[in-house]
C-alpha cells in the first residue's frame, strides 16, 4: 500500500490517500479524508472501471476499457461544510475525472450523484475518434444509508448511460464518520443481501427437474488481443461456449467472434481481457502473477442479457485455471471447463493464451496440455 498526505487546502482539511496496488481488474482505491482537526471525516475504499463506446472517423465503433488508476489524483475532495456536503474527486489518465457527491439528512446520508467525464482528444486511448472533446456523464443515485453505518457492496454495480458503462465493486464508504472512527456496522447493497440471505422454503410439491439444453455444436475459434499503447500485451485464441442455468433452465450460448469486441488492459501483476457483444455487456478474463514466476486465470466477471429481458451478472475472483510460467503461453486443444459458479460455466476449445511478456505480437512456445507424439516427454494431459 502506498500512502501520501497532501497539504491542507482551505475548507478541505488534510487528505490521506492510499493506492492498494496489484488489485485484480483495476487498482483498488482507498481514501481516508481528514478534517482540519486531523480527524477522519470520510472513508472510502472501492474498485471501478469504465467501458466507453465511441464512433471512429471511418464510421465504425470501438469500445475501450478504462481501469488504470495508478497515477490518480484527488484534487477537490473535501469533508463538506455548512453549505455543501462531502465530495470525492478523482482525476486519472489523460483527461478523465470522476466525482461522487454526498448529502446528509437527519438520520441518514445519501450517495447523491456520480459524474464522470472523458476526453476523446486523447488519441492513444481513443484512436481515430470522430468527435473530439470532453464528454460528461451524470448519474443520479440517491441511495440512502443510516448515518452511523458504512455502506458495503462486494457485488458488481453497473451504471449505464449513452455509450458509457460504469462498474463498481468491493465498495466500502462512510461519508460522515463520527468521532474519528469508521463504523463496523455495515449497510449492504441489495445485491449483497440477495447473495447472502437464504429464505427457507418448504415445498408442497416435488420440484420440477432442470431443463436439459439442446447440445450445441463446437463454437467457432476467435482471436483476441489487447494493446498497451502501440504494443500488443495480451493474446488469446479460443472457442467459447457459455453454460448458464437460471430458474432451472439451462442455456448454452456460443460466442461468435465476428460479432464480439475485445478490449482490456495490461499491468505488471494483472491483465484483463474483456469481451462484449450485442447480448453480452462484458465477459472479463482477469489474469494474475503468482510467486513472481507464473501466471494463471484468477477472475471471471460476466454480465449478459437473457432472452426474457433480465440481466445475469456474476463475479468470481478466486479461480485458479490456465497456470503456466511467465514468459510462456498456455495451450489446450481439448475442451476444458472453467467453473465460475454452480450456475455459470465456460467451456473452452482450442485454447491458446498469453497475458504477459508478449514479444513483437507473437506467442511464446505454448505449454501444451494436450499430449502429442512430438511433445509426450514435456507436456501433461488436460484434466
Amino acid at each position: 500500500m502506498v500512502c501520501f498526505r497532501l497539504s491542507p487546502v482551505p475548507g478541505s482539511g488534510l487528505v490521506l490517500l492510499c493506492l492498494v496496488l496489484g488489485a485484480v481488474s483495476s487498482y483498488a482505491l482507498e481514501l481516508n479524508l481528514m478534517n482540519a482537526e486531523n480527524a477522519t471525516c470520510l472513508y472510502a475504499k472501492w474498485q471501478m472501471n469504465f467501458t466507453i463506446r465511441y464512433e471512429t472517423a471511418s464510421k465504425n465503433y470501438k469500445t475501450v476499457t478504462i481501469s488504470d488508476f495508478v497515477n490518480a489524483t484527488y484534487n477537490g475532495s473535501f469533508c463538506g461544510d455548512g453549505q455543501n456536503g462531502p465530495r470525492i474527486e478523482v482525476q486519472f489518465g489523460s483527461g478523465f475525472s470522476w466525482t461522487v457527491n454526498f448529502t446528509k439528512q437527519v438520520s441518514t446520508y445519501s450517495i447523491e450523484n456520480i459524474s464522470f467525464s472523458y476526453d476523446t482528444r486523447d488519441s492513444t486511448t481513443f484512436p481515430d475518434a470522430k468527435a473530439k472533446g470532453v464528454f460528461p456523464v451524470h448519474e443520479s443515485v440517491a441511495l440512502k444509508i443510516p448515518l452511523d453505518d458504512i455502506f458495503r457492496c462486494s457485488s458488481i454495480l453497473t451504471l449505464e448511460k449513452s455509450d458509457v458503462g460504469q462498474h463498481y465493486w468491493d465498495v466500502h464508504v462512510q461519508a460522515f464518520v463520527q468521532n474519528d472512527t469508521v463504523s463496523t456496522k455495515e449497510f449492504l447493497c441489495d445485491k449483497d443481501k440477495t447473495s447472502t440471505t437464504v429464505v427457507p422454503i418448504v415445498p408442497t410439491t416435488l420440484p420440477s427437474p432442470t431443463t436439459t439444453p439442446t447440445p450445441k455444436e463446437k463454437p467457432e475459434v476467435g482471436s483476441y488481443s489487447v494493446k498497451n499503447g502501440s504494443n500488443t500485451c495480451l493474446l488469446a485464441r479460443m472457442g467459447l461456449q457459455l453454460n448458464l442455468t437460471q430458474d432451472k433452465v439451462t442455456s448454452i450460448i456460443n460466442i461468435i467472434p465476428n460479432t464480439t469486441n475485445s478490449t482490456g488492459s495490461c499491468h505488471p501483476q494483472t491483465a484483463l481481457l474483456r469481451l462484449n457483444s450485442h447480448n453480452i455487456k462484458y465477459l472479463d478474463f482477469v489474469f494474475a502473477v503468482k510467486n513472481e514466476n507464473r501466471f494463471y486465470l484468477k477472475e471471471v466477471n460476466v454480465s449478459m442479457y437473457l432472452v426474457n429481458g433480465s440481466v445475469f451478472s456474476f463475479a468470481n475472483n478466486n479461480l485458479s485455471y490456465w497456470d503456466a510460467p511467465l514468459g510462456s503461453s498456455y495451450m489446450c486443444n481439448k475442451e476444458q471447463t472453467v467453473s465460475v459458479s454452480e450456475a455459470f460455466q465456460i467451456n473452452t476449445f482450442d485454447l491458446w493464451v498469453q497475458p504477459f511478456s508478449v514479444i513483437q505480437g507473437n506467442y511464446s512456445t505454448g505449454k501444451n496440455q494436450l499430449k502429442t507424439a512430438v511433445q509426450m516427454t514435456t507436456t501433461s494431459l488436460c484434466p
